[in-house]
């Protein structure tokens, strides 16, 4: 039985139908898991995977973050830390209440579509997995990351970080340090938006594909987002100067 994308596509539509459409958190959501859908559709096929292989990289896009919805529901937030962990809510919404079935009869690829979900929002991938359970871990989670650098460049700044104005945040001396020296962000120690903010230009290093790597680089992603933000505290915007110079650095080393 192969997967009826457009049958699944059809489930989403009604599925968002049970949350306010008028809320900026719900359209952003429903635009993002769409274009998703869509670039991890396009990273599948520019990897020459199979047929069934594109289709289910396409179906976990539709599918990755449908936790998200009772998020904003129940909490108002995209913050995980301050309320659920969206990508193990949106596992238990999909497979302990049974909602896969809508979107997809063959149970053959839950375990894929599971695993994929729970780790497209890990700091990073747990170990274990299969060749082909870690190959769509990874392209979704690419696909995902790929799509927030376009949503945080022209999305709602209130809708996105729960308030317009940054200006007077700062950045922590300690995700200063990992962003710097370890390249990596632990997302349990951001403490402010600004961290937040830095968490997303860490996104650099935790891109798997060159397809990937070559979008960020020709839309200009990295600039965009850095011209959306001033501090006004004079350490914090010498942090994020070189946070900025350092990501862009990085990105145009790994992809010529």
């Amino acid at each position: 039985m192969s997967i009826d994308i457009l049958k699944a596509k059809k489930v989403f539509k009604e599925y968002v139908k049970n949350y306010n459409p008028n809320d900026e958190k719900v359209k952003i959501k429903i635009s993002h898991i769409e274009r998703v859908s869509q670039i991890a559709k396009k990273l599948a096929e520019s990897l020459n995977l199979s047929k069934e292989d594109v289709e289910l990289a396409e179906l976990i896009g539709l599918l990755h973050d449908i936790g998200r919805f009772e998020q904003i529901r129940l909490f108002n937030t995209f913050v995980d830390k301050d309320s659920i962990n969206h990508g193990e809510y949106g596992v238990k919404v999909l497979f302990q209440d049974g909602l896969i079935r809508e979107f997809i009869e063959d149970d053959k690829y839950d375990d894929i579509i599971k695993l994929s979900i729970l780790n497209h929002n890990r700091a990073r991938i747990e170990e274990g997995l299969t060749e082909k359970q870690n190959l769509h871990a990874k392209v979704i989670r690419d696909a995902d990351k790929t799509d927030i650098f376009y949503v945080l460049t022209v999305g709602d700044k209130k809708a996105l970080w729960e308030k317009e104005d940054l200006s007077n945040d700062k950045i922590t001396e300690e995700i200063y340090r990992q962003f710097m020296n370890d390249k990596y962000i632990d997302y349990k120690k951001r403490n402010t938006s600004a961290d937040i903010l830095v968490g997303h230009f860490a996104f650099v290093y935790d891109l798997y594909f060159s397809e990937s790597l070559k979008t960020i680089k020709d839309n200009n992603y990295l600039e965009k987002l850095y011209k959306r933000f001033i501090f006004k505290d004079e350490e914090t915007m010498k942090k994020y100067n070189k946070i900025y110079e350092t990501a862009r650095e990085y990105l145009f080393n790994h992809y010529n």
